[in-house]
């Protein structure tokens, strides 16, 4: 029964809306006032917004591999890092659907307490022989793996140098590790040499880390590796070669940038994701026994972070044995990538100077991007658009990359949409393949 007092007092104390509105807003505290700002209509994220030409967290409704279903319409996938086509294969379904009938859904701790199944340390076994190295270290994310390599490595007496194109976990365990970071010109080891020599000269006695990214996610770039391991070499510094877009795509049986020049077995550290050609998710570290070991139990990424689960585990499993017995996948792979750069070069696209089956496609101003993605879809094509600072002002691209089951029917018709798109928008032509070369300065 309703106490009428109770009820009177209770309609007495609470503030009308408007009241309760005008609190809010006045008590929002001042750290928030950016997020506000970010909302502004004037702004460009609420006018891209309001254009409909907004290209990011766009919902696929089914992943069939080279094809997905978005806003109920099929489209050719021009912009997935599921370079081998793994992630439909029933092959890898079922054995990550048998992982969960045997161990569940997941581990509900970190490795270093009740998290580390059988599951676990097969794989690290595994990838330990595949990239011909004593030991492997799992981590839950490729974005952890970078972030907790590098900070569990160098310390306050430290010196990083990272190439300025590295991945954003790079730079991120750069900060979280609190030593000294020096950032050379994109592939410029000259300018490396210099901070090298200096570096030297000033602390000789220092720890010295050389960081950067085996291939580059934005210009689709492979590492001078050779000249990078000399380097190491010639200073006493150790080479880290974040593999995560060359595992599984480039390299003898696709062991990564290090092997593509008969190197894997010399870098130091070699980092690798399986959120691609692994169609999973996690990354792995691996190197010399101490080195990884000390990993194991210095990165905080690694011991505070629940471990992967059995799903996980065991689709990359699975997909290692694909690899291996099925070669042929690597070679459709690079058949496909050649095809397509000679493709786009021919049309008059600028695709700067990718080596991999990443191949960016200059299109210029950010407005520009935008419509040219958007146009692409209506077309039946999705890729991903890139604008700055993920690349120089005016050189925003379509960032399109390959899968190994990509039919020929598939990459003619991406070829023939991106002439339709180019010439509405005057792109073919403008940023062709005549264009200065940007000088591998993409992300």
């Amino acid at each position: 029964m309703t106490n009428p007092d109770f009820q009177r007092q209770s309609e007495e104390s609470t503030p009308s809306d408007e009241s309760a509105s005008q609190t809010s807003v006045a008590s929002t505290p001042p750290l928030f006032e950016k997020c506000h700002r970010f909302f502004d209509p004037s702004g460009d994220y609420a006018q891209v917004k309001q254009a409909d030409l907004y290209p990011y967290f766009r919902p696929i409704e089914r992943n069939e591999g080279s094809r997905a279903i978005m806003n109920g319409d099929e489209v050719i996938m021009a912009g997935s890092n599921n370079y081998l086509g793994l992630t439909s294969d029933p092959r890898v379904k079922a054995a990550a659907q048998e992982a969960v009938e045997k161990y569940g859904t997941g581990c509900t701790g970190s490795r270093f307490l009740n998290g580390t199944l059988d599951l676990h340390l097969q794989l690290e076994e595994r990838l330990a022989d595949f990239m011909g190295k004593d030991k492997a270290v799992l981590f839950s994310t490729g974005y952890m793996t970078n972030e907790g390599v590098v900070s569990a490595l160098a310390g306050r007496n430290d010196i990083i140098f990272s190439d300025k194109d590295n991945h954003a976990c790079i730079v991120s365990g750069t900060k979280i590790s609190m030593a000294e970071t020096r950032r050379y010109r994109h592939n410029d080891l000259d300018h490396l040499r210099q901070m090298l020599e200096r570096a030297h000269a000033q602390k000789p006695d220092a720890g010295k880390l050389i960081a950067t990214d085996g291939v580059f996610s934005m210009s689709g770039k492979i590492a001078r590796v050779p000249e990078l391991l000399e380097l190491a070499n010639e200073f006493n510094a150790a080479l880290m070669l974040d593999d995560a877009h060359a595992i599984g795509v480039i390299g003898p049986g696709g062991t990564g940038s290090a092997a593509t020049f008969g190197l894997k077995e010399d870098v130091h550290v070699i980092t690798g994701t399986f959120s691609k050609s692994f169609s999973s998710l996690g990354g792995f570290a691996v190197g010399d026994r101490d080195v990884i070991e000390y990993i194991r139990h210095e990165s905080s990424p690694h011991i505070f972070s629940a471990s992967m689960p059995p799903a996980n585990v065991a689709t990359v499993l699975k997909c290692l044995d694909i690899l291996h017995d099925e070669p042929e996948r690597l070679e459709r792979l690079w058949e496909i990538s050649d095809y397509m750069r000679e493709g786009f070069r021919n049309l008059g696209f600028d695709v700067w100077d990718s080596e991999s089956p990443i191949i960016p496609v200059v299109v210029g101003d950010m407005k520009t991007c935008f419509t040219f993605w958007r146009d692409l879809l209506e077309q039946g094509v999705f890729v991903n658009a890139v604008v700055p600072p993920a690349v120089p002002k005016g050189q925003a691209l379509m960032r399109t990359s390959y899968m190994a089951t990509h039919t020929d029917d598939e990459l003619d018709q991406i070829l023939e949409a991106f002439h339709r798109v180019g010439q509405k928008h005057g792109v073919i032509g403008i940023n062709g393949a005549d264009s200065p070369s940007p000088n591998g300065t993409g992300h």
